[in-house]
């Protein structure tokens, strides 16, 4: 497949995009597959990753590396994985500190109320993709939107530990990621998974600033399987999306509006999380109203997660114009 020639600033573009989409993952309950839909990369990042093949590698040896990274569209990939890890380095953090925060603060809030207005025109701007609504985009739409919704409330694992877990884990969240709508970073939550893999790459950062580089081995080897996990999922699940865009596209962009519309159960601002009184441990995490939130903690803080949905909101469409000029 021919892949599009860019200039610099273009792949700046990429690489801007690619981090919207590292922050999106970070968030358990958005998807970076949302980012890349809605700024006009999606199906080119399902095709360059399909392109990764065993005809790929022996292009190496019988046409030259030149060859073959035009063939994986290698400075695409790059730029945009470029963007998301150096997104989710810089934010894992931040963005982890301000959800592990036991009380319903403005941040939590905010950020919560920001990725829901970013939902919300994402839905609008997929559905407008749609060229016809038959029985069968209604029928994909609604089981698309019955599964996410199930994802949201489905009980958490405690995980399991060894590396073949770890493996596997990476596998489905990285196809769960891909996928607009359905959250990777919350599946490894729902394994039980979230929270170690967050910490092993605050340590390896930590490590790394230290200078205590011996030490790395210890959290390199379960991220280096967790990765190799992603990579497979990734190089097996977006061969069969790029095949269902080809073949089934208003099948698959009406299914994919559900997975976000049922998504939407997961990222709601306002909750109320219920504890067990004897040891503290969290018993479920509730939806409840602005006005019902507003009695338990004082404020819904309801100004304020107006404006931060809006933000949200303008910024898919920021996205889609950015792509827009770009594809020309």
């Amino acid at each position: 497949m021919e892949f599009k020639k860019r200039s610099l600033l273009a792949y700046l573009g990429i690489y801007l995009r690619g981090l919207a989409m590292g922050a999106a993952d970070v968030v358990p309950g958005v998807s970076g597959g949302t980012i890349a839909f809605v700024s006009g990369i999606y199906e080119e990042l399902l095709n360059t990753i399909k392109a990764f093949n065993l005809d790929s590698l022996k292009a190496i040896r019988k046409e030259g590396v030149s060859v073959f990274w035009k063939k994986i569209n290698g400075n695409f990939i790059v730029a945009l994985f470029a963007g998301i890890v150096s997104s989710i380095v810089s934010l894992a953090s931040i963005i982890s500190s301000i959800l592990e925060e036991s009380e319903p603060t403005l941040k939590k809030i905010a950020l919560w109320s920001f990725f829901f207005g970013l939902i919300i025109a994402s839905v609008l701007y997929i559905v407008k993709q749609v060229k016809a609504w038959k029985v069968k985009e209604i029928i994909g739409l609604l089981l698309g939107g019955a599964i996410a919704f199930y994802v949201t409330v489905a009980g958490v694992s405690k995980g399991i530990d060894g590396n073949l877990y770890l493996f596997f884990a990476g596998a489905i969240a990285i196809s769960a990621m891909i996928l607009p709508g359905i959250s990777g970073s919350f599946i490894l939550v729902l394994l039980g998974v979230y929270g170690p893999v967050m910490k092993l790459i605050k340590t390896a950062l930590d490590t790394l600033k230290a200078g205590e580089y011996g030490d790395l081995i210890n959290v390199g080897i379960p991220i280096g399987i967790f990765a190799v996990g992603c990579l497979f999922g990734l190089l097996t699940f977006s061969r069969i999306l790029s095949w269902l865009f080809k073949n089934q596209e208003n099948l698959t962009l009406a299914t994919l509006t559900g997975f976000m519309i049922g998504s939407l159960n997961k990222i709601w601002p306002w909750k109320n999380t219920i504890y067990d009184e004897l040891n503290l441990d969290i018993i479920k995490i509730e939806n409840i109203s602005p006005s019902t939130f507003s009695e338990i903690n004082k404020d819904s803080f309801m100004a304020q997660s107006i404006i931060f949905a809006v933000l949200g909101f303008a910024l898919v469409f920021g996205l889609e114009f950015v792509g827009n000029k770009l594809k020309k």
